[in-house]
């Protein structure tokens, strides 16, 4: 299969989360708080695909004549963003993820313009790099991207993972990604050459229902899959809108084989939408502190999965 014209590739993932730690052998660069895509740079046009390899230039249509930027055929693996006053918002690029009306879509760009952020060149005129080592291809990116305000080159530190995880904390920026210097691109893999060390946790979940806690208040049920039934994991409240859940569809019965204690007045919905609850780190198996921040068109409610 020819990766380029069958769109047959699928992003390396993120093994897990990690303490910060310095080591020569890795380098560091800021996490950013966006949608992660691949990019099919062609010589006359550019597509877009989520994790899930679904289009998304017709949600972030500025960004259809990236293509000019990269000097030859390739595909990059980056994130879609929307800066405001110079931070990721996740807030508006998820706003722009849900639109379908294409006037509202246009409107949006122009009010909020997306960039698209590469951090990595797994093809390139022809030839897939995803077996050369990752410093190797982080020269070939470099080489290869003409920077503007619609596509930029993430930038990296070597060895000092600690300094660059503080200089992150400090500006209150979602935390940063740690990747071996020798990994090679383990295309929809998770591996331990990638790494994370985040300011605040987050975790995507399964929405199972919801319970009206006030006139503008509302409680997110969370869920999981585990051995193939739903597994209840607790409440989202904070950061939750009636638009959240305007977009819900009611379900008949509990998508529980028992009912969790305190759900008695949950309206239960067709757990077909996955979220992002952002949360403080703990040892214990509960959510601290968390805070709803949006919905993820880009993944699977199937793969949201748990062993507890």
């Amino acid at each position: 299969m020819e990766l380029f014209t069958e769109r047959g590739a699928s992003p390396m993932l993120i093994a897990q989360q990690m303490e910060a730690f310095d080591s020569p052998d890795w380098i560091y660069e800021l996490k950013m708080d966006g949608f992660r895509c691949l990019a099919y740079m062609d010589r006359d046009s550019v597509d877009f695909r989520n994790k899930r390899n679904m289009q998304m230039l017709s949600k972030f249509p500025e960004l259809r004549e990236a293509y000019r930027n990269a000097g030859d055929r390739c595909i990059l693996d980056g994130e879609v963003v929307v800066l405001v006053d110079g931070m990721p918002d996740f807030y508006r690029l998820q706003k722009r993820t849900l639109l379908t009306d294409r006037f509202k879509i246009e409107l949006e760009s122009k009010r909020f313009p997306a960039s698209f952020v590469a951090f990595d060149c797994i093809y390139k005129g022809g030839q897939e790099l995803v077996w050369e080592p990752l410093m190797e291809r982080k020269q070939i990116l470099s080489q290869l991207v003409r920077e503007d305000s619609k596509i930029a080159v993430s930038r990296y530190v070597e060895t000092e993972g600690r300094a660059v995880y503080h200089a992150a904390d400090e500006k209150k920026l979602e935390g940063i990604v740690a990747k071996r210097k020798e990994s090679i691109y383990l295309m929809g893999k998770r591996t331990k050459d990638w790494v994370k060390f985040k300011r605040m946790a987050d975790e995507e979940f399964i929405v199972a229902g919801y319970i009206r806690k006030g006139a503008h208040t509302f409680s997110l049920v969370l869920a999981k899959y585990r051995d193939g039934e739903l597994a209840y994991q607790g409440h989202v409240t904070s950061g939750v809108t009636a638009a959240d859940i305007a977009g819900l569809s009611d379900a008949e019965r509990s998508p529980f084989q028992a009912l969790p204690p305190g759900n008695g007045d949950a309206v239960w919905v067709k757990p077909d939408r996955v979220c992002v609850v952002e949360y403080m780190p703990n040892t214990k198996n509960a959510l601290r502190q968390p805070v709803f921040k949006g919905y993820r068109e880009d993944v699977f409610p199937m793969d949201v999965k748990t062993e507890r």
